[in-house]
């Protein structure tokens, strides 16, 4: 049987692939606090100017318009080996979708910028149609006939499957990345300052449960001491390293068990 690692991302697997990180001393929020509001979910559902404001800024940011990079594609090839439990990431940037992870293997804790829906109706869109539209229709909303409503439009406000503040996390999201860290043989933290909670109270669950921690971040956390292996390097360079060590360390056992 193959080892099995859970792994939990963070804003540091995407700066390398141009998107900056948000609570980091240069991040975005540290230095324009204001745009915080962007992910106000009261704003966004009483004013019409925040709604407008928020889907411009999300489809000019580079979080929209980033592509994934050699860390994330690691992490591909992990899931090909046959190695990747489960793969929980805090970003809602969807690098591991457009890598080419399976859905199934990721958790988007805090919700993905890829997908969107309405409000009203919960109907599913993909967001990228929505942004080719935004000049024309900058307050989106959605137009799905309602038969119960003599097919009138619904009419409801659409929003990104990012999690705003004050909204809960994606139903099960916890639960199944708890699950993973538990019962893993590994869980690698790649690229998380630790500090967002509920995510960051992955690290002492399966720390508890006797999970061996590799800890991948140019900063230091506030679980460094639970880890078993430290990594403070660049994770572009380190992560894919990683993956090809693993998965090296696997062959000659799949050997033996011929």
């Amino acid at each position: 049987m193959k080892k099995q690692i859970a792994v939990l991302t963070g804003a540091g697997i995407s700066t390398s692939a141009g998107i900056p990180d948000f609570r980091g001393p240069d991040g975005v929020w540290t230095k324009h606090p204001d745009q915080m509001s962007v992910y106000d979910i009261d704003r966004f559902l009483s004013s019409k100017e925040d709604r407008e404001y928020s889907w411009r800024w999300q489809k000019e940011s580079p979080v929209w318009n980033a592509q994934p990079g050699a860390a994330h594609k690691a992490l591909v090839k992990l899931e090909q080996a046959g190695m990747l439990k489960l793969l929980a990431t805090q970003n809602f940037d969807a690098l591991h979708e457009k890598a080419g992870n399976s859905p199934d293997k990721i958790v988007n804790l805090h919700g993905t910028i890829g997908t969107s829906h309405c409000m009203q109706c919960h109907k599913k869109y993909d967001t990228a149609e929505i942004m080719a539209h935004l000049d024309e229709n900058p307050d989106p909303h959605c137009r799905r006939p309602l038969p119960y409503k003599g097919n009138m439009p619904c009419d409801g406000l659409i929003k990104t499957d990012v999690v705003y503040f004050g909204e809960a996390l994606p139903e099960g999201a916890m639960e199944r990345a708890l699950k993973a860290a538990v019962e893993a043989d590994e869980l690698w933290v790649i690229g998380s300052t630790l500090e967002v909670f509920p995510a960051a109270s992955i690290v002492p669950v399966a720390a508890q449960a006797g999970t061996p921690i590799t800890i991948m971040n140019m900063g230091r956390t506030q679980y460094d001491n639970l880890a078993t292996n430290l990594i403070h390097e660049d994770i572009a360079v380190a992560l894919p390293e990683l993956v090809d060590r693993t998965i090296a360390e696997a062959a000659p056992a799949e050997r033996s068990e011929m």
